[in-house]
């Protein structure tokens, strides 16, 4: 089950609930004011897998980068 933030308008209070998805949103803060409201906040990102980090560009472009230059010198 999700936890859910909410804030109180009157008293500035944040406190956060379990709740499930068909659960109505909260309507009281703990100290019984009427105006309250979700808070929203922006997703956590997790990248998994590789090429998400420069040092995996850099490690792929050298590499084929050295193979070039070593068949380049034989060939001469």
């Amino acid at each position: 089950m999700p936890i859910y933030e909410y804030e109180c308008l009157d008293c500035g209070l944040h406190f956060e609930r379990i709740q499930r998805f068909s659960d109505p949103p909260v309507e009281e803060c703990p100290n019984g004011h009427r105006h309250v409201r979700r808070v929203f906040h922006a997703p956590g990102i997790i990248f998994k897998g590789s090429g998400f980090y420069t040092t995996d560009y850099a490690r792929k472009s050298n590499n084929s980068g050295e193979k070039k230059e070593k068949s380049e010198e034989k060939e001469s």
